[in-house]
C-alpha cells in the first residue's frame, strides 16, 4: 500500500468513526427526548406550544396611565407556564379544569372551575394545568399602559 493510499484510508476511517459517533449521539438524544418524564405518562408539552392566549378586551381606565386587559388562556394537560410577572395586578378565574398556582413567597394553591385568585403586581408566579384535560383561565390585568404585559423571570 502506498503512502497516499494509507493516508486516504486513515482519513476515511476517521470520518467513518466521527460519523458513527454523531449518528449514535443523535439517536440517543432523540430517544431521551421521547422518553416520558414518569412511567406511563407522555412527555411534558412545551409551554410555547401548549398555551394559547385569546385577547378579549384591552381598554384604557379612568386612572391615568392604566389599562385593563382580559385574556382567555388555554393550557393543554400537564403544561406549565414559565415563571413570570406582570406590571400590575392580575385576577385569574378558572373557567375549566384544574390549575396549581405557585406565587413567590406563598404556599401553592390548587383551583378548580369557578374559583379565582388575586396575584399582586410584580409577583413572580407559575400556573400549571394539573388535570387530565385542557384547562382554561380568564386572566384580567390592571396594568401600566405601554409596558410589556409579561416579564419572564429567572
Amino acid at each position: 500500500m502506498s503512502r497516499n493510499n494509507k493516508t486516504n484510508a486513515a482519513s476515511l476511517l476517521g470520518v467513518a468513526i466521527v460519523a458513527a459517533a454523531l449518528t449514535a449521539f443523535a439517536g440517543l438524544s432523540q430517544a431521551q427526548d421521547a422518553k416520558p418524564a414518569d412511567a406511563g405518562q407522555a412527555p411534558a408539552k412545551s409551554w410555547q406550544s401548549g398555551i394559547k392566549r385569546t385577547d378579549l378586551v384591552r381598554h384604557d381606565l379612568d386612572v391615568e396611565g392604566r389599562e385593563v386587559i382580559q385574556v382567555l388562556v388555554d393550557f393543554d394537560p400537564g403544561v406549565t407556564s414559565p415563571k413570570h410577572s406582570h406590571p400590575g395586578a392580575e385576577v385569574a378565574y378558572v373557567v375549566s379544569g384544574t390549575f396549581e398556582y405557585q406565587l413567590e413567597g406563598q404556599p401553592n394553591v390548587t383551583l378548580k372551575a369557578g374559583e379565582s385568585l388575586y396575584i399582586p403586581a410584580g409577583t413572580a408566579h407559575v400556573a400549571k394545568n394539573v388535570g387530565k384535560d385542557k384547562a382554561s383561565e380568564l386572566a384580567t390585568y390592571i396594568v401600566k399602559k405601554d409596558t410589556p404585559l409579561l416579564k419572564i423571570e429567572q
